[in-house]
């Protein structure tokens, strides 16, 4: 579809973002039989990863394949992709007008509804190396990775004394864990945390990680300021969720805020406090998981083919 071709286009349902959330969401639309189109900027949260793990059916799978797939199905049902950027959604002062929803690349579209499904990014910590090894040998979520990193010498580099939390889960998967400190003074941990910490064999090494070595494209070890070295093969971190939720805040939804990001409130079906606009995917938290954004996107789209037909019924029965 060409710029001059979106231009006030109106659609039934504009879907911000192509993820698994805004995919699935467009996949239930389709099939509704309700015009949609799918605005994707092709920047999903999980493109460093080789594989998605925990999704039945797809377990293994690369993320990139499971996106392609899914753009195949929904264009069977004559959803329409674009890629593109959404900069604006703005509606009148009437309840029952349009959402026009702007393009970077130019054009405006109408819509009757919106699901926003602009998932986050992951904001990495400051050591040197970690984000380039990110969704390699340098992790975040063990049920993502852990069975294939399994029985490895593993390494987590706190972020704050939360960061125990995770040291303590990730010993599932291994039995040689070592909990750098870095700039979490040991005093911030609790006793608890401590005796939990030594209850799991996790060793503590107090200090600041000054970077990671790499020996041949593959993490061997974490280097301290001091200059020591522990061997590691796997390092886990906690990245700082940055949700993406501008437009919602510019359509004046109510937001929470969490120690994770700001993420809209919403009902069991995504509906946020916007009328006829629902959230999906990674925009309403930051522990959906694949499997988790595509059930959302299926029951916002559920929700809002029911919300339409009983707004066309009640239309016809006006006139």
């Amino acid at each position: 579809m060409t710029e001059q071709d979106r231009t006030d286009s109106r659609y039934d349902v504009v879907v911000v973002g192509g993820g698994a959330a805004g995919l699935s969401a467009a996949l239930v639309l389709g099939r509704a039989r309700h015009r949609t189109l799918v605005v994707d900027a092709g920047e999903p949260r999980n493109a460093p990863a080789a594989h998605m793990q925990g999704y039945l059916s797809r377990d293994g799978m690369p993320p990139a394949e499971f996106l392609a797939l899914g753009r195949e199905e929904i264009a069977a049902y004559g959803v329409e992709l674009v890629r593109d950027r959404v900069v604006d959604v703005a509606r009148g002062e009437a309840f029952d007008e349009d959402f026009t929803v702007a393009l970077e690349q130019g054009g405006k579209v109408r819509a009757r509804r919106v699901i926003v499904a602009t998932g986050l990014k992951d904001e990495m910590p400051d050591v040197p190396g970690v984000a380039d090894r990110f969704g390699r040998d340098v992790l975040h979520c063990p049920f993502c990775h852990g069975w294939e990193v399994r029985d490895e010498p593993f390494g987590v580099l706190a972020s704050s004394a939360a960061g125990v939390h995770q040291a303590l889960m990730v010993s599932r998967w291994s039995k040689d864990v070592t909990f750098f400190l870095h700039r979490v003074a040991e005093e911030e941990l609790s006793d608890l945390d401590l005796r939990r910490l030594a209850a799991a064999g996790v060793d503590v090494v107090p200090g600041e990680v000054a970077g990671l070595v790499v020996e041949d494209d593959r993490l061997t070890g974490v280097r301290m300021a001091d200059g020591a070295v522990h061997p590691r093969s796997v390092l886990f971190v906690a990245p700082r969720p940055v949700p993406q939720t501008g437009l919602l805040e510019r359509l004046g939804a109510e937001m929470n805020e969490t120690p994770f990001g700001t993420y809209p409130v919403i009902d069991p079906t995504g509906l946020t406090s916007v009328p006829g606009v629902w959230a999906a995917g990674n925009a309403i938290g930051f522990a959906e998981q694949v499997v988790h954004a595509a059930s959302g996107g299926y029951r916002a789209a559920a929700a809002i083919v029911g919300d339409l037909r009983m707004a066309d019924l009640d239309a016809a029965l006006d006139a």
